[in-house]
């Protein structure tokens, strides 16, 4: 089973003068039941809902003002959650949407509660459809386009693939819409300054994006560990096509998604507190398996769920670094108590584990 984002710009979905290409919609929710039933999970991320918007508002192509946007994205979003709603239910789909803002993928609190959302939806089989929260964000914490946002959900969720869809078909030495002679690039090995020179400037009259936009996402997640795909989304049934050697660029991932997260834990983030775990929980550690409560004989210092700590066995040594899936006060109250008992301890049922194994590190 593997893990996609793809990413829908806006001159996809929005045919300017004509609204909703709902047919082209309707293919695109074909080829998502059909990965579905291989047993992949898709995770969608849109453009569109401010196109939609504006036309039903009537305040032209490109309205400037900031509050113009969000009243044209507050319209544009029932439409589009409507549309990709109606389109995934013909397939036997239930349709999720998840609003974010940058602030909530820099966050770490709102980070993990995005990220647990999304895992939820996944597991329990619906397809999550992202969209930029526009109606609340402010210039500052903006995306500015839905590429970088994309990017941002491969990153949180660990997606195997990300594939940015537009109405080009991949990267090319220049412009291809100004320079003939410009050459399509198959495959990028590594994202160098040469090729970034390569990225033109918005092309679309519906989008906010360019190249310069998908190159700074296909860094951003490769360099995570996914791979990305850049291809044409212009045609019907635009993912089973690419399957079957459709033209596009694909960005090779610099590792896995799963050792960029073990290095982000291990290199960029100062720990708040100590688990301290008596020999038996060590020993399951070292066989790559979760810190249960159980095996927690004391906690130190003061955190929040989700803040970095420290393991450290009976002999004082650090052995492993990891997030907390609890407040420090929380996990004092379960410390040395079976998984069975922390509804009951808590008043709720947090997750079996203090730290899973996804989220630590040996040191």
């Amino acid at each position: 089973m593997s893990r996609l984002v793809v990413k829908i710009g806006s001159s996809l979905l929005v045919e300017t003068g004509s609204g909703l290409r709902r047919s082209w919609l309707a293919s695109l929710a074909k080829d998502i039941a059909g990965r579905r039933a291989a047993g992949d999970h898709v995770i969608v991320v849109t453009s569109g809902a401010i196109a939609m918007g504006r036309a039903a508002l009537d305040v032209g192509r490109h309205p400037s003002r900031l509050d113009e946007k969000q009243a044209a994205a507050a319209v544009g979003q029932i439409h589009l959650a409507h549309a990709y709603q109606a389109a995934l239910a013909s397939h036997g789909l239930t349709t999720a949407q998840v609003l974010l803002t940058l602030e909530d993928t820099e966050n770490r609190r709102r980070y993990l509660n995005a990220r647990a959302t999304i895992e939820a939806l996944l597991r329990l089989g619906a397809i999550p459809v992202v969209n930029e929260n526009d109606t609340v964000a402010t210039s500052e914490i903006r995306f500015g386009d839905n590429d970088r946002l994309s990017a941002r959900v491969a990153v949180m969720t660990s997606a195997d693939q990300l594939i940015l869809l537009s109405d080009v078909d991949g990267l090319y030495t220049a412009n291809p819409g100004s320079n003939p002679d410009a050459t399509h690039i198959p495959h990028v090995e590594k994202i160098t300054p040469e090729i970034e020179a390569m990225a033109g400037g918005t092309g679309s009259t519906v989008g906010t994006g360019g190249m310069v936009s998908k190159l700074i996402a296909a860094k951003l997640a490769s360099q995570a560990g996914c791979r990305v795909t850049l291809a044409s989304g212009i045609g019907m049934n635009p993912l089973h096509h690419l399957q079957n050697g459709a033209r596009s660029t694909s960005f090779a991932a610099t590792t896995t998604p799963r050792r960029a997260r073990k290095h982000w834990i291990a290199a960029s983030l100062d720990v708040m507190g100590v688990a301290v775990i008596d020999p038996g929980a060590a020993e399951a550690l070292q066989h790559g398996r979760s810190l249960l409560p159980a095996g927690v004989t004391a906690i130190e210092g003061q955190f929040e769920r989700g803040d970095p700590l420290l393991v450290r066995n009976t002999q004082g040594q650090d052995i492993a670094k990891g997030l907390s899936a609890y407040d420090a006060d929380d996990a004092r109250r379960i410390q040395g108590r079976r998984t069975e008992a922390i509804a009951d301890i808590l008043g709720y049922q947090g997750r079996d584990e203090l730290i899973h194994r996804d989220d630590l590190v040996l040191l």
